[in-house]
C-alpha cells in the first residue's frame, strides 16, 4: 500500500480569505472574535425545496415560533419568509441564567425557483417547527409562429 498523497497547490488558494490565518490562530488559542460569535446566534431558516408534477414544494424549518408570527410572500418567482422568534425572558427570584443559547429577532429568507408560481392555488401549512408550501408552477402559453400576410 502506498502513503503517497496528491499535492494539490491550489488547495489553499480556492476560496480566498485574507483573515484566515488570524481565525486559525485565534480557534487554536480558544479566543474567538465577539463579531464571528454574533453571526451564529442570528436566528435562520433552513429550507428544502423539491419539484415534482408541476409544483414547487418547500420546507423550511422555523422552530419555535408561532403560526401567526410567520409571513410568506410571492412575487412571481421570488418567495420571501420571514418569522419573528420571540425569546420568553421568565426569570424567577433568586434565578440567573448561566447560559443562553437561543436566539430571538426577525429570520428572514428569500429565493428565487426556476419558473413563476401560480399565486392563486398556493398552499401552506405548519406543523411541528416545518412550514410546508405547495407553490404550483404558473402555466407558460405555448410559442406560436405568427403567419405573416
Amino acid at each position: 500500500m502506498s502513503n503517497l498523497t496528491l499535492f494539490n497547490p491550489f488547495n489553499k488558494i480556492t476560496r480566498f480569505d485574507p483573515l484566515w490565518d488570524m481565525d486559525d490562530m485565534l480557534d487554536r488559542m480558544m479566543m474567538r472574535p465577539a463579531w464571528r460569535e454574533m453571526e451564529a446566534a442570528e436566528p435562520q431558516i433552513k429550507i428544502d425545496v423539491s419539484e415534482a408534477d408541476g409544483a414547487y414544494t418547500v420546507k423550511a424549518e422555523i422552530p419555535g415560533v408561532k403560526k401567526e408570527d410567520i409571513h410568506v410572500t410571492v412575487d412571481g418567482n421570488m418567495i420571501c419568509i420571514s418569522a419573528e422568534v420571540k425569546q420568553e425572558k421568565e426569570v424567577k427570584e433568586g434565578e440567573k441564567m448561566v447560559r443562553c443559547e437561543r436566539s430571538y429577532g426577525k429570520a428572514m429568507r428569500s429565493f428565487r425557483l426556476d419558473q413563476d408560481v401560480n399565486q392563486d392555488q398556493v398552499q401552506a401549512k405548519y406543523a411541528d417547527g416545518v412550514l410546508e408550501l405547495k407553490l404550483p408552477k404558473k402555466v407558460v402559453a405555448a410559442q406560436k409562429e405568427i403567419a405573416i400576410s
